[in-house]
């Protein structure tokens, strides 16, 4: 039988246990694992396109506006998990 995990009493800790409940956490952490050679530079290109913006980006690179908000997502959801996780 698996240990059930420890009960979380403090606040902050119950809310930080909160924020891994999300899809976006759940979104990064499945990247993470899957690719966790390409996190770096999809946390690059998010950063780069946060930069010069969804259009601007997508434009510069002639990357659909599409691919570039689903990478500008991932980018997000990673660091939003990183910083989650620790």
């Amino acid at each position: 039988m698996t240990p059930s995990p420890p009960e979380i009493t403090d606040a902050s800790e119950q809310f930080v246990a909160s924020l891994m409940d999300t899809n976006l956490y759940s979104m990064g952490a499945y990247f993470s694992d899957q690719h966790p050679g390409l996190v770096d530079e999809v946390i690059e290109l998010s950063l780069a396109i946060e930069k010069a913006g969804l259009r601007g980006y997508s434009t510069a690179n002639e990357i659909p506006v599409e691919e570039t908000f689903q990478t500008l997502l991932t980018g997000l959801a990673v660091r939003y998990y990183k910083a989650v996780a620790g």
